[in-house]
């Protein structure tokens, strides 16, 4: 793509930059107005500028995903009040042997869930129970944040279904699932294991957590603070046990017994019967969710259609889990795709890679480093999605040239290394975003994860996860 008239160009940076800043420095002192106030300002600025047009403004938000994220959020909510995290809190909890033991747990079980449920819908659902975990054994929440979103980007990148970008990698490519999933497989299963090792290495003493009585005391210092009597939280109970016995988070969950408008055939059963099917339920058509992802239906409209299934049995109104819904990361959303896009049109991002594209061949060590370094940048400048669909066909030409199955392998390093970019920082994926937000927001133990303390990790676990992953992509041939 050919670079745009200089005004464009001057004026599309202008907004990105705006973007970028607020979404990096969202309580900037001169403009405290927050990340999702910020995407709006960038899409706003973009067409005032004339970057984009109103209508390619429109066209440019990406309503698959959006669908998507919404639809999790709500099968998220029903799977919370379905109990699914009292097993969760079982496994990641199960003769633990301390923080250290736990944040290894943490990141095999959120890499795995990633490759099936998409790292977004991990994130969503697992960045508040994760918190309560941490808070739980006075552990400090940073480290289990890093690991919840850095082992979900990479344990993303195994599957056609993990994440947007290899959606559209396996659609374009016409690679099969299974041949997607065991060319990715074993830089997946190394860079999870090395990204342990890097997070337990940076936070080893941070791990060691405070004894039962600090835990207590701290409890009971929270319970002063915010003006509940210091007795109450000798009742608190961990996540796994308050979700085992039907108080703490099952009492305000969406499938709570408190809700008038029940229907006359739930009023004739008894609340055993009752919880068993909607609890059943709830796995049912989480399952039959994940086969068809596999089976290559529709992401969007299969979890839309699984979160309506759950709303409609129910049979109660959905508003109480419509609250659960964060309308405001959607938000920010829809004004980063807008920001994005025209920021794509000023041709910037195709003017780099115009440039490099002769040293980016993949049969020379040097190319594949150059090829990488180009997408690391761009998957963090333009985000991962733009920068598949923007370089995707042109990586595949030049491997073409070489041989067939230098075509494979350039899609699944495109694959790999766009994915693992969004650990760079906290823009570089969605799955960042959305446990940022959600630690924020959390109603116990909250957290803010700025921009600096994930770069501090971020960028030397892209690197290495990066270069140790890159020579085992297409390794394994079906």
């Amino acid at each position: 793509m050919a670079l745009a008239s200089l005004p464009k160009v001057v004026f599309g940076s202008v907004a990105f930059g705006v973007f970028w800043m607020l979404a990096v420095f969202p309580s900037v002192p001169f403009l405290p107005i927050g990340r999702t106030a910020g995407a709006l300002l960038g899409a706003v600025l973009m067409i005032v500028f004339h970057v984009i047009s109103p209508d390619d403004a429109y066209a440019s938000i990406d309503l698959p995903i959006l669908g998507l994220l919404f639809a999790t959020m709500v099968v998220g909510g029903y799977l919370k009040g379905a109990g699914m995290f009292k097993h969760l809190g079982d496994l990641l909890a199960w003769r633990s042997q301390g923080g250290r033991d736990l944040l290894c747990r943490v990141c095999v079980v959120t890499a795995l869930a990633s490759a099936l449920f998409t790292n977004d819908t991990c994130c969503v659902v697992l960045t508040e129970f994760v918190l309560e975990l941490a808070a739980e054994r006075g552990l400090p929440a940073k480290p289990f944040l890093l690991a919840l979103a850095t082992s979900a980007n990479i344990g993303s990148s195994a599957t056609p279904i993990g994440n947007p970008q290899n959606l559209v990698i396996a659609f374009n490519s016409k690679i099969s699932f299974l041949q997607f999933f065991f060319g990715v497989l074993p830089a997946m299963l190394a860079g999870m294991a090395v990204n342990m090792v890097m997070l337990l290495c940076m936070y080893w003493k941070d791990l060691e957590g405070a004894g039962p009585d600090e835990v207590a005391a701290g409890k009971e210092m929270a319970a002063v603070e915010e003006g509940r009597s210091p007795a109450s939280v000798l009742s608190l109970k961990s996540p796994a046990a308050a979700a085992g016995n039907g108080h703490g988070h099952d009492a305000d969950s969406v499938m709570s017994e408190n809700i008038s408008t029940k229907h006359r055939w739930f009023m004739q059963c008894s609340d055993h019967r009752r919880k068993l099917f909607l609890k059943s339920f709830a796995y049912v058509v989480t399952v039959g969710m994940l086969v068809a992802y596999m089976l290559g239906l529709n992401m969007s409209w299969t979890a839309i259609t699984t979160a309506i299934a759950l709303v409609v049995v129910d049979f109660r109104d959905a508003e109480p889990c419509l609250d659960k819904v964060s309308y405001s990361l959607l938000v920010f959303f829809s004004g980063m795709f807008v920001t994005v896009s025209g920021f794509n049109k000023t041709g910037l991002p195709g003017a780099i890679w115009n440039f490099m594209a002769p040293y980016s061949k993949i049969n020379h060590v040097s190319g594949v480093t150059l090829l990488s370094v180009i997408i690391l940048l761009l998957s963090n400048l333009a985000s991962n999605v733009p920068t598949v669909l923007l370089m995707g066909d042109e990586v595949a030409a030049s491997a073409a040239t070489i041989s067939p199955a230098a075509v494979t392998r350039s899609w699944l390093l495109l694959a790999w290394v766009s994915t693992v970019a969004g650990n760079l920082s906290l823009l570089g994926s969605a799955a960042n975003l959305i446990v940022c937000e959600q630690a924020r927001r959390a109603p116990r133990n909250a957290h803010d994860l700025t921009f600096w303390s994930h770069v501090v990790f971020g960028a030397p676990s892209t690197l290495v996860v990066t270069a140790i992953g890159i020579p085992l992509i297409g390794k394994i041939s079906v």
